[in-house]
């Protein structure tokens, strides 16, 4: 009889409290000396050399109004292939040439619409080094808006390589359907 005997509002003894009552610890609020991580901290710090996605490790430190910066620091990782230029241009074509134009003259459709847009081969914007380019991309300038959401990162230095051929006066033939299909898919095609 005492065995089957209890009272419902105790729920008799617990095996290993914490388990059931832990405290947990926000990483972003930091409001006592942690003694279970390295450093008292809630928030770990990442191992060394990590990358954040989607950033693969293009100078982060940089700010909107580094471009000059960038120019200087900034190298271009890909190897000039025509495989890298023919998909530069099909993404030239697409996220470009509306303002630019197809021979980056600056009189894209919108070009036309809305005066000072650059042109690539005249001015100031031809010695423009590959960095420079690249940030102007990112970040946007003056009425440009950034694509930086819209290009990852090898993308983006793919179309520089395709601007700088432009800036030298060198306008491609249209691009193949091959680098567009390469382009849209992500792959590389096998022969």
């Amino acid at each position: 009889m005492l065995v089957a005997c209890s009272n419902e509002k105790e729920p008799g003894l617990e095996y290993a409290p914490d388990m059931y009552h832990s405290v947990p610890l926000d990483p972003y609020s930091q409001l006592d000396q942690n003694k279970f991580n390295p450093g008292g901290l809630n928030m770990r710090e990442p191992a060394e050399g990590t990358v954040a996605r989607g950033k693969m490790g293009y100078n982060l430190y940089l700010t909107k109004d580094d471009a000059e910066t960038a120019g200087v620091e900034l190298k271009n990782p890909l190897e000039k292939s025509e495989l890298n230029l023919s998909e530069g241009q099909v993404l030239y074509t697409r996220f470009c040439a509306p303002c630019h134009g197809d021979q980056g003259d600056g009189q894209g459709l919108v070009g036309q619409k809305f005066k000072g847009v650059p042109s690539y081969s005249a001015g100031r914007v031809a010695s423009l080094s590959e960095g420079h380019i690249y940030h102007v991309i990112t970040n946007g300038r003056g009425r440009m808006m950034p694509h930086g959401s819209q290009v990852n990162p090898t993308e983006r230095w793919k179309i520089v390589m395709y601007v700088q051929q432009l800036q030298k006066g060198e306008a491609a033939a249209p691009a193949t359907e091959e680098a567009a299909d390469t382009t849209q898919t992500g792959t590389t095609p096998t022969n």
